[in-house]
């Protein structure tokens, strides 16, 4: 199976530019490609794990991945799937997050030095280093310009704040989005974003600012954001986020977050998130009754190992079980 077909086989793919193209790149390991964090709290959650997954899975293909850090963007904020504007942020606040969200992210993918002999290893880059100096008269000449205002109001993430009021500075996030890329494609080749399917408008943004400014084509895919059975998005606890740094979601409680998902999410949650064989997923689609509580504890124990590694996971997989069996 290719790493295509995994995916799609996963249900992980959402929306794409170009399915030929992004086939044949990611298949025979060309793709050097980007995933944007915005660094909104000095934690990644759950909402990023799908993000951090698919980086490993086409870093094991042999694709390069680039982690964008959003020190520019995330003095803006993402509109996005959001009914309000986001707090602002000091400098000094985004700088000390985007330290940490490195450490979480090495647990996912190896990162290299720029200019590695191994094209697989991933770099970290940071949007502050061209978005925060910019010239604003400049940047609105060379890069706004190619940007239509009709067709960004039709896109689905402004669309949703209109009602309630959309600010200006929210409304240049696109267009900064789409400058990133422009950004990657020259200085690192950059020829792929990826990213959930609330960013679909910002990431194709990018590709026709390439392809207007440099004559070039880059292409984009959406994954399918991580939904229960309700059609909410998974990660939320009535606590607040499911974190991945263990001071502030302890191994336990992640465990227990994974143990207890409904019965109705179990196998998606399997496919879209573990590295286990589909094979061996297929299989446990049988699973009934009581069974079923067998799948949540491999899930559990799974997606715990990874974020906290398998000492911290085999710990809260002993605790639930002592602690349901009455121990």
């Amino acid at each position: 199976m290719t790493v295509f077909e995994e995916l799609q086989a996963r249900g992980l793919l959402a929306q794409l530019t170009d399915e030929e193209e992004i086939k044949e790149l990611i298949n025979n390991g060309k793709a050097t490609f980007y995933i944007g964090f915005d660094p909104t709290a000095d934690s990644l959650h759950v909402g990023h794990f799908m993000a951090l997954c698919l980086m490993k899975r086409l870093q094991m293909a042999g694709n390069k991945p680039i982690a964008l850090i959003g020190g520019g963007t995330g003095m803006i904020g993402d509109p996005s799937g959001r009914s309000d504007l986001r707090t602002m942020m000091t400098t000094e606040m985004i700088d000390h997050n985007c330290e940490c969200f490195k450490e979480q992210m090495s647990r996912f993918i190896q990162f290299g030095e720029e200019g590695d002999a191994d094209h697989s290893k991933a770099l970290m880059v940071n949007n502050a280093d061209w978005l925060r100096d910019l010239n604003y008269i400049e940047f609105i000449r060379d890069i706004g310009v190619h940007f239509s205002v009709n067709r960004m109001l039709t896109a689905e993430c402004y669309k949703q704040r209109m009602e309630k009021g959309l600010s200006f500075l929210e409304f240049n996030y696109m267009i900064m989005q789409s400058y990133d890329f422009l950004k990657l494609y020259e200085k690192y080749g950059c020829n792929m974003q990826f990213g959930g399917d609330d960013q679909w408008s910002n990431m194709l943004g990018g590709t026709e600012l390439i392809r207007r400014k440099l004559g070039k084509d880059a292409y984009a895919m959406t994954i399918t954001l991580l939904l229960n059975s309700e059609g909410k998005k998974m990660g939320k606890t009535q606590k607040g986020a499911v974190w991945l740094d263990p001071a502030k979601t302890s191994p336990y409680e992640f465990y227990q977050y994974w143990r207890n998902v409904a019965d109705a999410d179990v196998l998606k949650c399997m496919r879209m998130l573990t590295f286990l064989p589909l094979e061996q997923i297929e299989e446990m689609d049988r699973w009934e009754g009581s069974h079923l509580n067998e799948a949540k504890e491999i899930l559990a124990y799974e997606l715990t190992k990874m974020v906290h590694g398998e000492e911290e996971a085999g710990k809260a997989q002993e605790s639930a079980r002592a602690l349901f069996a009455g121990g």
